[in-house]
């Protein structure tokens, strides 16, 4: 199974009685000093009930509150619906207002943090497949409070640096959860985490829990319901990508057909108009060259009496 697959990815890391794996993982993503790793983990209830009927109603892939009180949400993603961002800000609230009970003070409310894995290129100003976010002044960079914080991990940017040589899930617990999602597809990434998973428990309960999902029946006949669901929607976008470039194609081809008939409107007529003007001066010459008034030759070819005394000037 691909672990990129929100219903495999859930059956490993979100699924009551596999805490050690998800605590793993989130002390890996979090990237925590040793005094401040967190201790352990409670998987919660994904579904957020709507405060209003009219709400839209949000189910997240996992839903977890640390030892500390703090709230994580963690969203798994395959395609770019372009959506992401205020996509992000949305669940983070939903979460973050979810908390308040009646009576509560403001103060009471935890810190949450979201963690969103996208097996797409996101953020174009870096190069870089980890980026967190906070809130900070804008122009002294202190940070106003620490309740938010948003991490994008971009797989395709991992694998570029996998291709490269430049990571080292040895070393590196994050690069080594996240290579785990991409191992069904690559075996020597499978080969390399399954070496290093025998000196770390977590990642090979992760194999176990990953191999015993694979060779359950019922849960197979999941698991590609839910693939076939998400190859849909892929191709739907894929499909209205196509048709927004072909748009975007056309109105540029149109905009380049109008701009090339205009020019040509706009040169042609200065050329017309210019050749009507040398056609006067050639008149106004031969008119001067015969001793007729200025007045009288202005009148006749349209042109300045000004213009007519500079040509009279050119003649002597």
């Amino acid at each position: 199974m691909d672990l990129k697959i929100d219903f495999a990815f859930k059956q490993v890391f979100g699924k009551t009685g596999n805490e050690p794996i998800l605590l793993a993982f989130l002390n890996a993503a979090l990237q925590l000093t040793k005094e401040k790793r967190i201790a352990s983990v409670e998987i919660l209830n994904p579904v957020i009930h709507r405060e209003h009927i009219e709400d839209k109603a949000s189910v997240l892939d996992i839903h977890a509150k640390t030892e500390q009180g703090e709230h994580v949400n963690i969203e798994i993603q395959l395609s770019n619906k372009f959506d992401m961002k205020k996509r992000t800000l949305y669940y983070w609230s939903r979460i973050f207002s979810a908390q308040m009970q009646k009576g509560m003070p403001y103060t009471d409310l935890a810190k949450t943090i979201t963690i969103n894995i996208l097996n797409f290129r996101f953020l174009q100003e870096t190069d870089r497949f980890r980026t967190t976010f906070h809130l900070y002044e804008d122009q002294e960079q202190f940070l106003l409070t620490d309740v938010l914080e948003i991490h994008f991990m971009e797989i395709p940017k991992l694998m570029d640096k996998w291709e490269q040589r430049a990571v080292n899930p040895h070393d590196n617990e994050l690069e080594r959860w996240l290579l785990l999602l991409e191992a069904d597809d690559h075996e020597e990434i499978r080969k390399e985490l399954e070496a290093i998973a025998m000196k770390d428990p977590a990642l090979k309960r992760a194999f176990e829990e990953w191999e015993d999902l694979s060779r359950d029946e019922k849960k197979w006949v999941e698991y590609e319901s839910r693939r076939k669901a998400i190859l849909d929607e892929l191709a739907a976008v894929r499909e209205a990508e196509i048709r927004q470039q072909r748009a975007e194609q056309r109105a540029r081809e149109k905009g380049l057909a109008e701009g090339l008939a205009e020019g040509l409107a706009k040169g042609l007529a200065k050329g017309l108009a210019e050749g009507e003007r040398q056609k006067a001066i050639k008149m106004a010459m031969k008119m001067l060259e015969k001793g007729k008034d200025v007045d009288e030759i202005a009148f006749f070819t349209e042109l300045s009496v000004e213009e007519i005394q500079k040509l009279k000037q050119q003649l002597h």
